[in-house]
């Protein structure tokens, strides 16, 4: 599953050499810890389960955005808008709520 999610991320990024390889790997485990947390699942869980389409792309969405915005500013692609750092997160939240578990 890394590998996939790391060729999507960069196919996302339009990041074409592998010397952030293992950058990229730390954001999507985060990005991966933070979707089964949402998602109220246990941790590791999408490591032995398929992950649905839906939380692979809000993955993608989310590693891409610690990437663009490493430096902790809202640099790279959200440079023009100070509120697309939000809409990320509202984004990656929408798609991550399609797969959550919703326990009571």
């Amino acid at each position: 599953m890394t590998d996939r999610l790391l060729e999507r991320v960069k196919q996302n990024l339009i990041l074409e050499h592998s010397e952030d390889d293992a950058l990229l790997e730390q954001y999507i485990a985060a990005s991966v810890s933070y979707a089964e947390s949402y998602q109220h699942i246990d941790e590791g869980y999408y490591s032995t389960h398929a992950m649905p389409t839906t939380t692979e792309q809000a993955v993608i969405m989310l590693a891409s955005h610690f990437y663009e915005s490493r430096d902790g500013s809202t640099g790279g692609f959200f440079a023009d808008s100070t509120n697309a750092s939000a809409q990320v997160w509202n984004t990656v939240n929408l798609l991550l709520r399609l797969d959550r578990n919703w326990k009571v």
